[in-house]
C-alpha cells in the first residue's frame, strides 16, 4: 500500500521527532494572497520603504504567513486526523521571513493523553520552522486531539508538557536592526503609541467578516493543511466542514488593525484556544484587552501583550466566558500574544 492514512493517537511516542515534508519557497505570491483573503494593512507588511526607514532590509512576510507556512507542513503528520486542534504555547517569532526564503518544519512529541472514551487522545508537539540556512523562524507547542485507529490498543503513560503561561518579555526576539525611532505615524494609519494604550483597556475593533465557504478553501489550500475535518464534508455528522482555526486567527489579526495599526510585529504567543467551531456563514467580529506592556532594548520600540478575542455575531459585547467558566458558545478564539509598537 503506497497511500498514507497519516498517524493515529497510538502511532505517537514520548521525544518522538518528526520531519515534515515538503520544503516551501515562500514569495509575493504568498503575500498577495494574504493580503487578499483577510483585510491585512499593517504597513511594515506592506511597504518596502515604510520597513527600510524602521531599520528592516525590505518587508517581510505577514508574521502569520511563516505561521501558516510552517503549521501546514506539519499537519499530514500532527492532524491529519485530528477532531480538533485545542491550543498554542511558548510560541516566539525568530527571524523575519522574506521573499525568497525556504521554509521547512520538524516537530518533537512532548505530550500524550489518551481521553477517557478511549477512541481518542491529545497529543502536544513542539514545532520548529527553520529556512534555507537552517536558521530557526518560529517556534511554538500545539496541543490536537486525534483518533485512534485501534481503540482497544492500550494507554500510554499520560505526560503532560509543563507550559510557560506567558513567555518573559526578555525572552522576545527583536528583529535586527529594528529602529521605530523615526516612525511614521501618517502612514501607518493611526497616532496610537505605547504610552497611548493601558493595561485592562478593551479595542472593540468595529468591524465584521462574514467567512465564506470558498475564501476557506482557497486559504486552507493555500497553506497546504491537509486536515480532513476542513475538506470532507462527510468527515463530521454534521456534515459541515470546520473552518481552519488558523484562518480565524488571521481573520481576527487583520480586523484589530482598527484600534491597533500601530501593533506592528507579532513576537510571541503566550497561549491560544480555539473556543468553538467556525463555519461558513459565521459573522466573524473582534476586541483586544490589553494585558501588559514592557519596554525592550531595540529603539523605540516597545511590547504590548494583548488578548485577541475572535466572536460570531451573536455574542454580548466583550463577551469572553459564562458565568459558569466556560466559554461563550459564540466566542471563537482566545489569543494571548506580543506585538512591537512605537514608544
Amino acid at each position: 500500500m503506497k497511500t498514507s492514512s497519516g498517524r493515529f493517537f497510538e502511532d505517537y511516542a514520548i521525544g518522538q521527532v518528526i520531519e515534515h515534508a515538503v520544503p516551501r519557497t515562500v514569495s509575493g505570491g504568498e503575500r498577495a494572497l494574504y493580503h487578499a483573503l483577510y483585510p491585512a494593512r499593517h504597513a511594515l507588511y506592506s511597504s518596502d520603504v515604510f520597513a527600510a526607514a524602521c531599520g528592516l532590509e525590505k518587508s517581510p512576510l505577514d508574521d502569520l504567513i511563516a505561521f501558516h507556512v510552517v503549521f501546514g507542513k506539519t499537519v499530514p503528520d500532527v492532524s491529519l486526523n485530528a477532531v480538533a486542534n485545542l491550543g498554542y504555547a511558548e510560541g516566539r517569532w525568530l527571524s523575519p521571513v522574506f521573499e525568497g526564503d525556504t521554509l521547512r518544519s520538524v516537530s518533537e512529541v512532548i505530550g500524550l493523553k489518551q481521553n477517557s472514551n478511549g477512541k481518542s487522545g491529545v497529543v502536544w508537539v513542539r514545532t520548529t520552522g527553520f529556512n534555507q540556512r537552517d536558521e530557526a523562524v518560529l517556534e511554538y507547542v500545539r496541543w490536537v486531539m486525534v483518533r485512534k485507529r485501534d481503540f482497544d490498543a492500550p494507554a500510554p503513560e499520560t505526560v503532560i508538557p509543563d507550559l510557560a503561561d506567558v513567555i518573559d518579555p526578555t525572552d522576545l526576539v527583536i528583529p535586527e536592526g529594528l529602529d521605530f525611532s523615526d516612525y511614521n505615524f501618517t502612514l501607518a494609519g493611526e497616532p496610537h503609541r505605547f504610552g497611548d494604550y493601558e493595561v485592562g483597556e478593551k479595542i472593540d475593533h468595529v468591524d465584521g467578516v462574514t467567512i465564506e465557504e470558498a475564501e476557506h478553501m482557497v486559504a486552507t489550500r493555500l497553506w497546504q493543511n491537509t486536515a480532513k475535518v476542513h475538506f470532507d464534508a462527510t468527515n463530521r455528522e454534521d456534515g459541515k466542514r470546520l473552518i481552519y482555526g488558523g484562518h480565524v486567527i488571521s481573520m481576527a489579526r487583520a480586523l484589530s488593525f482598527n484600534g491597533l495599526a500601530n501593533a506592528q510585529m507579532i513576537v510571541g504567543l503566550n497561549g491560544g484556544a480555539h473556543a468553538n467551531p467556525c463555519f461558513a456563514g459565521d459573522t466573524v467580529r473582534a476586541y483586544s484587552e490589553v494585558l501588559d506592556k514592557a519596554e525592550t532594548a531595540a529603539p523605540g520600540v516597545g511590547a504590548v501583550r494583548l488578548r485577541l478575542v475572535a466572536y460570531k455575531h451573536g455574542a454580548p459585547e466583550f463577551a469572553l466566558k459564562t458565568v459558569a467558566g466556560k466559554y461563550h458558545p459564540d466566542v471563537l478564539l482566545d489569543l494571548d500574544y506580543w506585538a512591537l509598537m512605537p514608544i
